[in-house]
């Protein structure tokens, strides 16, 4: 399966904002745009006036590298969104809120969408009391999102925890994290969804 294997703060540093995808780290003096905020390589710091193609590409470019979405997945997405009723933009970014790994993630129950997503693909996750082991699936409100017996003891789970205990849950999530239990309430709407994304641009992207 296709993945980026490279070093995950150069793309924070290339879209010049914390995409949050070191977990903790992200948040703490060791943060790569916080040491080095410019982009990477021997041009990164030279300031460059982006054209519009330019300003709507990095913005469809930072909402993938957020949700951890390759490109295809991610043009397949917009389509379907882009079918939906309803504003396109807003449906994409529902689309990627209501992940299975995004909804891990989201209830603190994995320090950052790149652990969540190895969660759920390392077969700990169960939707509604079958296993679900594919990170882009959909949930819908009234799924209920539970660890394996086997897996809740497991020190690791604990520590994230500990780790992720002050995160602030979106309320159209219950999340249970003694119990490693979330309850999907509802879809979430568009003010509810907290990533600094600007949709609008990601349309016109696609739209040309």
């Amino acid at each position: 399966m296709a993945r980026y294997r490279g070093a995950v703060c150069r793309l924070c540093r290339r879209e010049g904002s914390k995409l949050f995808l070191k977990g903790e780290r992200c948040y703490s003096a060791k943060c790569a745009i916080d040491r080095r905020p410019y982009a990477p390589g021997d041009h990164g710091k030279s300031r460059r006036k982006m054209s519009e193609y330019g300003i709507q590409l990095r913005e469809k470019q930072k909402a993938k590298r957020i949700y951890g979405v390759l490109e295809t997945p991610f043009r397949n997405l917009y389509a379907e969104a882009d079918r939906k009723k309803g504003t396109a933009g807003d449906n994409l970014m529902i689309l990627l809120e209501t992940r299975l790994d995004n909804i891990v993630y989201r209830a603190g129950l994995g320090r950052s969408r790149t652990e969540a997503r190895q969660i759920v693909r390392h077969n700990h996750i169960l939707v509604n009391g079958k296993k679900v082991n594919i990170p882009s699936y959909h949930c819908k409100p009234g799924d209920v999102i539970e660890f394996k017996e086997k897996s809740r003891g497991l020190q690791r789970f604990k520590d994230i925890i500990e780790t992720t205990g002050s995160r602030i849950v979106p309320e159209w999530l219950d999340a249970d994290v003694e119990n490693l239990t979330i309850k999907v309430l509802e879809v979430p709407a568009r003010d509810q969804i907290d990533t600094l994304i600007e949709e609008r641009l990601i349309v016109e992207h696609y739209s040309k």
